[in-house]
């Protein structure tokens, strides 16, 4: 038998509202509307669903076994109905982010916002903080997440981390070389906080590697080649950090930042920015370099 999704919703809402008079105010119902669609249900089940006196309404044992399918089937047809509702918004999302601030809940967040708007059309950008900034300040981005320094007032800050010296675990410095150090290329933030911690001290120093591939670097320094700077969420098996060795002070903080192009807000860009905002602010396993 096909069950009628109305007269279910009036069983629900009889049980949850404790009577026929709350159920037909909560569903814009009459009372008699709401007591012949209870009939109704009871007479295709072909079993009384309710214990009805002046004071009391208490539910059958079947009466218990069709609100446990009944609530089931609504919640199914609540969720499709709202899986396939047209959605107003449509146009295309430019964004941009670090590698390692979504690492594997990309693909969750892209599926989540195609789903819930499904006339939007995504270009992702996955990058460096050195090649995100240009592209939000020429406008080929709406959006980006990008890393800045603690409460610098570049945009909306999203999750804070701290950059940490890291070294391969069996790296060993002869005593009285230079320290060895592995780079990208500016005007990384990695980079530039680095440096900027190296000019306040008298520890000899030069850059090895240099180069443009997060996995370029983790290899050198896996390998042994060189000592780097990531944050520290970003730490991975194979690598010590060595924050206070060799001389190396310890780092700065960093930021998580969310920032926009002059003309990004769209109303498509809007909804996915607050997406993102809602994203959990608990460091994600993902490895990278920002």
């Amino acid at each position: 038998m096909d069950f009628d999704p109305a007269l279910l919703r009036a069983f629900v809402a009889v049980k949850e509202a404790g009577g026929f008079t709350r159920a037909a105010q909560r569903l814009n119902l009459t009372q008699s509307a709401i007591s012949h669609q209870i009939r109704r249900l009871e007479e295709q089940v072909g079993r009384q669903l309710l214990f009805r006196t002046t004071r009391s309404l208490t539910l059958t044992e079947d009466g218990e076994d069709l609100l446990h399918y009944a609530e089931k089937i609504l919640d199914t047809l609540d969720s499709m109905t709202q899986r396939f509702r047209p959605s107003p918004i449509s146009g295309v999302v430019r964004f941009g982010v670090l590698e390692n601030f979504l690492g594997d809940r990309l693909a969750n967040l892209l599926c989540q916002f195609g789903r819930a708007f499904p006339s939007v059309r995504l270009d992702v950008s996955v990058g460096m903080n050195l090649d995100l900034h240009p592209m939000i300040k020429a406008g080929e981005l709406d959006l980006a997440v990008v890393m800045s320094a603690p409460d610098s007032g570049e945009g909306t800050p999203l999750r804070r981390t701290q950059f940490v010296w890291v070294a391969a675990e069996s790296f060993d410095l002869p005593a009285g070389d230079s320290l060895p150090f592995a780079f990208f290329p500016a005007p990384c933030i990695n980079r530039l906080v680095g440096l900027g911690a190296l000019d306040g001290t008298t520890v000899p120093w030069h850059v090895v590697f240099t180069s443009q591939s997060q996995q370029g670097i983790r290899a050198a320094v896996l390998a042994g080649l060189a000592i780097t700077v990531i944050t520290r969420d970003d730490v991975e098996p194979g690598m010590r950090i060595v924050d206070g060795s060799y001389g190396l002070p310890s780092l700065s903080d960093a930021e998580f930042t969310l920032v926009w192009s002059a003309g990004g807000k769209t109303p498509a860009a809007i909804e996915f920015g607050q997406m993102i905002m809602k994203l959990p602010s608990s460091p994600l396993s993902a490895r990278g370099q920002a």
